[in-house]
């Protein structure tokens, strides 16, 4: 028996260096397939990456847009602002002048009918002259003393400030 033992000592070697391949081989294997498996989702993964990295350029391109839009409608309303405070101050400045053109026109009344009173009184003074000139020349009275007097004209008022003002709200 002694030449059969290193034989099945050999074989045995063998054997177990087969098995420890086959093991080896069965990993190697299994490694690839996990490999392979890795891959595909390594390549889905990449293709959703770019998906996302596609999506994340288009959203920055709307941001970028939309906020443009939010500067422009900022300025837009800036120059509306600006452009009603204009109008107001115009407005302001007109109603200022009007108020001025009815005051002077107030007073320009006011003087007319001064010297129309002045008038009046001068006419009654004449009259009554004329009524003791003729009385005293004993002549027939010419002239009618009634005088008509215009109705008195109803005052203009003036409008506040505050009226007619453009509403800020």
């Amino acid at each position: 028996m002694a030449p059969s033992a290193p034989r099945t000592h050999v074989a045995a070697a063998l054997r177990m260096k087969q098995i420890a391949l086959d093991n080896q081989d069965h990993t190697i294997r299994r490694l690839r397939a996990q490999l392979a498996t890795e891959r595909r989702g390594l390549v889905a993964t990449k293709k959703e990456l770019e998906e996302t990295q596609v999506s994340l350029e288009a959203s920055h391109k709307v941001i970028a847009g939309l906020t443009e839009i939010g500067l422009n409608m900022s300025k837009k309303i800036e120059k509306m602002k600006v452009k009603k405070h204009q109008v107001r101050a115009n407005h302001v400045e007109c109603h200022q002048k009007f108020q001025a053109r009815i005051h002077e026109a107030e007073d320009s009344m006011q003087a007319q009918h001064l010297l129309i009173e002045v008038l009046v009184d001068e006419k009654d003074s004449l009259l009554q002259t004329i009524h003791g000139l003729q009385e005293a020349n004993n002549a027939p009275a010419q002239f009618d003393d009634d005088w008509e007097e215009e109705p008195e004209e109803e005052e203009i008022e003036d409008i506040p400030l505050g009226e007619g003002e453009i509403d800020d709200e």
